[in-house]
């Protein structure tokens, strides 16, 4: 392979967790919460750093490793969550620019505030409505042991 493309990257992660019998783990809820984990994980290299220090965190090699290797992670699981959900990465990530781009349209030099996504319609798949009957299906807390 002398080009990388997301679908050979696909492959070979899915090739890779099949040969290892991780298919039944792969659920797009595991594979969510592993890429918050691996988020986090990069987010950690910056938590301390000034804004100039993260600017150059790429110029120390030992933390240059350490960001691409949890950039890699990061992808790795996002591809993966895409694989599994049929998601279309690059189709999206398209798609996402071409509405950003009408709802933040140019102004001159002065950098623009970001308008709030615009609700999803009820229904739509979205997560639950509060007050919804899906919404309030259990407690928000774990119940707490009154045993004296």
């Amino acid at each position: 392979m002398t080009e990388l493309d997301v679908q050979a990257l696909q492959r070979r992660l899915v090739e890779f967790a099949a040969a290892r019998k991780w298919e039944p783990y792969h659920t797009p809820k595991n594979l969510a919460a592993a890429l918050s984990v691996e988020a986090s994980e990069l987010l950690e290299i910056f938590q301390w750093l000034t804004p100039e220090q993260s600017a150059r965190v790429m110029e120390d090699p030992g933390s240059a490793h350490r960001v691409r290797d949890e950039v890699a992670d990061v992808l790795a699981y996002l591809l993966q969550f895409c694989d599994v959900l049929g998601i279309d990465a690059l189709t999206a990530l398209s798609e996402k620019i071409d509405r950003n781009e009408l709802r933040f349209p140019p102004h001159g030099d002065q950098p623009s505030e970001p308008e709030p996504e615009p609700e999803p319609e009820p229904g739509s798949g979205s997560a639950p409505e509060p007050g919804s009957a899906s919404y309030e299906s259990g407690p928000a807390t774990p119940p707490t042991s009154t045993s004296d």
